[in-house]
C-alpha cells in the first residue's frame, strides 16, 4: 500500500482546524482522489490549551513552527499562521529550502514576498501552492493558472473581500450607514475588531496582486496596486446608485493593454444587471476575460473554515498526485510595465452636498468643462432654498488626472459644504 502523505499544519485557527476536520471527515474521498491517504501528523500553534473543537491526540506538537520544516517525518508543510512577516515567512522559507512542498493560505505573504518565495521553490524543485490565498473556496487560482492557460487574459475583476461585500449589502438592503453596518459585521464575526485590512481595501489588494501576476505572467507587485476602501461610501450614495441603475461594490480590477498592467482596488458603480452586482453578503466573485474563452464568472464563499480548508486540501491532493505547476504559471515573466492610476480613464459618479441657490450648478459644470470632462447626466433631488441638497453628476469617459483637477476646484467652491464623493463607474 502507498505510504500516506504526512502533513504538518502550522497555525490552528479557523483555517488550520478546518483543514484537520475536512481531512478526517472526508478521508475516504480525499484518498481516492489523491491516490493515497493524506494524514496530518504534526502541528504547531501558540496555545496548546485552547479548545479548537477537534482532537489533537496523537499529533506531534511544535511550539516553534519553523521546527516543522526539519521534521524528517513530514512530507508537506501547510501554513495557516498568516501575516507577511515573522513566523509564517520564516517557516515557508525553511520548508522550501529543506525541499519540502508548502501549501499556504497567506495572501499577504505572497503579495509582498511572492517573487522571492517562488525563486526559492524553483531552486528546490518543490511546489508552493496557494489556492486558498484568494477567494476562499472558489478555485480562482487553478482556473486562471491552469484552466485558462491557453488564453491571453486581458482582464480580471473580483469582489475579493467578503467583509466589505457584507457591509455594502447591509447598507443597501437596510439603509444603514457604514459605521452601523461595520459594527454588525463585527458582532457576527464577519469583521475583525480592527477591520483596517478589510475595509481599507488592503486585503483585496493582496489578492488582486496575486491574480494579476497569474493572469499576465509578470512578477507579483503589490506596491503597484492603487488602493481605496469603503469608509467614505454613504447610505445616500447607495440609494442614489440604485436610482441610477447601479450597485456599489468594492472591486479589484487588473487589466492588461499595450500600455502595460493596471491594478486597482476601489468602490465601483456596477450596472445592476451585471452578474457581479448580484453577488451579495459574504460571497466573493472572480471574473476573468480570455481572448478565446471569453468571460468566465466564478462565485462562492470567499472565507471561513470549510471553503478555505477545501482549497488547502485541493492543493494537498495535487501534491499527493505529483502534479507540479510553476508558482506563477509560467517559466519566464513578461516585462509589462505597471500603469499608474493617474493614467486611468473611465466614467465617474460625483455626489456633492451644495447650498441650494442660483448659480451653483453653473459653477460645478464650469469646473468640469474647464477640465475637459463631458457630463452624461445630472440629478438633483428636492429643493431646499438656502439649505444643503445633494447634486449627482455622472460623466462620460474622462481622464483620472482631469477628474482630480476638477474635483479640487469644485471642493473649493463656497457653496460645496463637504468633500465631494467620487465613485468610478465600471462594467466588469
Amino acid at each position: 500500500m502507498t505510504r500516506p502523505l504526512a502533513v504538518a499544519v502550522a497555525g490552528l485557527g479557523t483555517v488550520g482546524a478546518g483543514v484537520l476536520g475536512l481531512l478526517r471527515q472526508n478521508a475516504e474521498i480525499v484518498a481516492a482522489r489523491a491516490g493515497r491517504r493524506i494524514a496530518v501528523t504534526a502541528v504547531s500553534s501558540r496555545d496548546r490549551t485552547r479548545d479548537r473543537g477537534i482532537s489533537l491526540d496523537g499529533l506531534r506538537w511544535y511550539d516553534d513552527p519553523v521546527a516543522l520544516a526539519n521534521d524528517p517525518a513530514v512530507d508537506v508543510v501547510v501554513e495557516t499562521i498568516g501575516g507577511s512577516e515573522g513566523p509564517a515567512r520564516a517557516l515557508i522559507q525553511a520548508a522550501l529550502t529543506a525541499g519540502k512542498p508548502v501549501v499556504t493560505a497567506n495572501k499577504a505573504l505572497l503579495a509582498v514576498h511572492g517573487a522571492e518565495l517562488a525563486e526559492t521553490a524553483a531552486r528546490a524543485g518543490v511546489p508552493l501552492a496557494f489556492e486558498a490565498a484568494v477567494a476562499g473556496g472558489i478555485p480562482a487560482i487553478k482556473a486562471i493558472r491552469e484552466g485558462l492557460a491557453a488564453n491571453r487574459i486581458t482582464r480580471v475583476t473580483g469582489i475579493l473581500n467578503g467583509t466589505c461585500n457584507y457591509i455594502l449589502t447591509q447598507m443597501r438592503e437596510r439603509g444603514r450607514e457604514f459605521a452601523e453596518a461595520l459594527s454588525e459585521a463585527q458582532k457576527l464575526g464577519y469583521a475583525e475588531a480592527d477591520p483596517t485590512f478589510d475595509v481599507d481595501g488592503i486585503d483585496a489588494a493582496h489578492k488582486l496582486a496575486i491574480l494579476a501576476a497569474l493572469a499576465f505572467g509578470r512578477p507579483v507587485d503589490f506596491d503597484a496596486v492603487h488602493v481605496e476602501g469603503i469608509r467614505a461610501v454613504s447610505a445616500l450614495d447607495i440609494r442614489l446608485a440604485e436610482e441610477l441603475g447601479y450597485r456599489i461594490k468594492l472591486l479589484g480590477i487588473a487589466s492588461c493593454s499595450a500600455a502595460g498592467v493596471e491594478t486597482r482596488v476601489h468602490p465601483c458603480m456596477v450596472p445592476a444587471g451585471h452578474p457581479v452586482a448580484t453577488v451579495d453578503g459574504v460571497f466573493n466573485a472572480v471574473v476573468a476575460e480570455g481572448d478565446h474563452v471569453g468571460r468566465v464568472v466564478l462565485v462562492g464563499r470567499g472565507a471561513g473554515a470549510g471553503p478555505t480548508a477545501s482549497a488547502v486540501v485541493s492543493d494537498l491532493i495535487d501534491i499527493a498526485r505529483g502534479r507540479h505547476t510553476p508558482v506563477w504559471g509560467a517559466e519566464s515573466f513578461s516585462a509589462l510595465p505597471s500603469v499608474g492610476m493617474e493614467r486611468h480613464t473611465g466614467a465617474y459618479y460625483l455626489r456633492l452636498m451644495v447650498v441650494d441657490r442660483p448659480g451653483v450648478i453653473a459653477d460645478v459644470t464650469g469646473a468640469l468643462r474647464d477640465a475637459g470632462i463631458s457630463l452624461e447626466s445630472m440629478l438633483q433631488r428636492g429643493r431646499a432654498p438656502g439649505e444643503a441638497v445633494p447634486v449627482v453628476v455622472t460623466t462620460h469617459e474622462a481622464r483620472e488626472v482631469a477628474m482630480r483637477e476638477a474635483l479640487a476646484h469644485i471642493a473649493a467652491l463656497d457653496a460645496v459644504l463637504e468633500p465631494p464623493a467620487l465613485i468610478r463607474i465600471e462594467t466588469p
